[in-house]
């Protein structure tokens, strides 16, 4: 285990930075920079990808032109090498930092040819290669979410959250994409199901309520098994890797591969700290933080890690190169989505786990 997570330990939460914007998710390179972003939900907000400085600035990544692309400005600035509505980044490891953009402001339209995963090289701060996702990738309806690289780099994993919920694997030498497990049970939504929030059901003034379908995503640390869960779900689910390379590369088919593996109740972020097959949780109804021993199988229990009333919507996690794990706040039940009176531009937060 990790000797930096230990889930005997009591835990709790440090504020690492407040922001005035609505940020989703963050990420920890390994020479310990920040990176953080705000997709474009309810605000058309000048900084979507953003490092966070030690002396506490928050500075537009890997330059202000990335960030230029404004709702209003849309005839003016390219989508394809533009920050559009970007949901997640995540630092390799390997320096490089991978920017996922749905290209959907507001969870709506997807903006023809911005659907797109970026490499930006951290020495340089450039944009090095642009995987950019067809229709057939990233249909309109679809939200690209969150992004895992394989252990060898060589492949990413991404769900889509969107009306239909979907698995895409990334050959990244090669460029592919392919969408797998599209409409599958165990990408979409739950019927009947209701998210709540302060014990009340989260709905939009229309009458919607939160309606994401494949959203967190986690690696084994062995690289073994991909798993993944909707927000609107309760079900954990996995299938091996090599499945997913050896045959869903392939075009075959790979749902009976698919296997359900417990009840996580709702979450949104998960991850597997290095070194464990622990599962921390973010859970969404609970304000807090959940934990559950992967190797006891499907019918472990998640317990309860932290809980706190400011974490508002805990939405995503990261691991720094020393061994701290961070989470984002996004306070989605506060936002203009469910509460019209609520103001575009959010505070939201960025906290760091301590061990008591």
């Amino acid at each position: 285990m990790d000797q930096h997570f230990d889930s005997s330990k009591g835990w709790s939460l440090e504020l690492v930075k407040r922001f005035e914007h609505q940020v989703t998710g963050v990420s920890v390179s390994e020479d310990n920079r920040i990176f953080v972003n705000f997709p474009r939900w309810t605000e058309d907000t000048a900084v979507s990808v953003a490092e966070l400085k030690e002396d506490g600035s928050v500075v537009a990544y890997p330059n202000e032109e990335w960030n230029a692309w404004r709702n209003a400005r849309k005839d003016e600035v390219s989508p394809e090498d533009h920050w559009v509505c970007v949901q997640s980044i995540v630092a390799d490891g390997r320096g490089s930092l991978w920017v996922l953009d749905p290209a959907a402001p507001a969870q709506a339209h997807l903006v023809s040819g911005g659907a797109k995963l970026v490499q930006i090289e951290l020495a340089s701060n450039k944009a090095v290669r642009t995987i950019a996702f067809d229709e057939d990738a990233a249909p309109q309806g679809s939200y690209l979410n969150d992004v895992r690289f394989s252990n060898d780099g060589n492949y990413a994993y991404i769900t889509d959250s969107g009306v239909v919920g979907a698995i895409l694997v990334v050959d990244l030498a090669a460029g592919k994409t392919v969408r797998l497990l599209d409409s599958h049970p165990s990408t979409q939504m739950k019927k009947g199901l209701d998210v709540k929030a302060d014990g009340e059901v989260l709905r939009r003034p229309d009458g919607r309520g939160v309606e994401f379908s494949a959203d967190g995503i986690a690696l084994s640390d062995d690289g073994e098994y991909l798993y993944w869960q909707a927000i609107k779900g309760d079900t954990l689910y996995r299938i091996p890797t090599r499945v997913l390379i050896e045959k869903g590369l392939q075009g075959q088919d790979v749902g009976d591969a698919v296997e359900e593996y417990g009840v996580n109740g709702v979450n949104d972020g998960l991850i597997i700290p290095r070194g464990t097959n622990t599962m921390l949780l973010t859970a969404v109804q609970d304000d807090a933080i959940k934990m559950r021993d992967l190797d006891q199988g499907p019918g472990a229990e998640a317990q309860v890690l932290v809980h706190d009333e400011r974490l508002r919507w805990p939405d995503t996690f990261t691991q720094g190169p020393d061994g701290a794990l961070y989470v984002t706040s996004s306070h989605i039940q506060d936002s203009a989505f469910f509460k019209p009176d609520a103001p575009a531009a959010l505070p939201t937060e960025l906290w760091r786990l301590r061990a008591a």
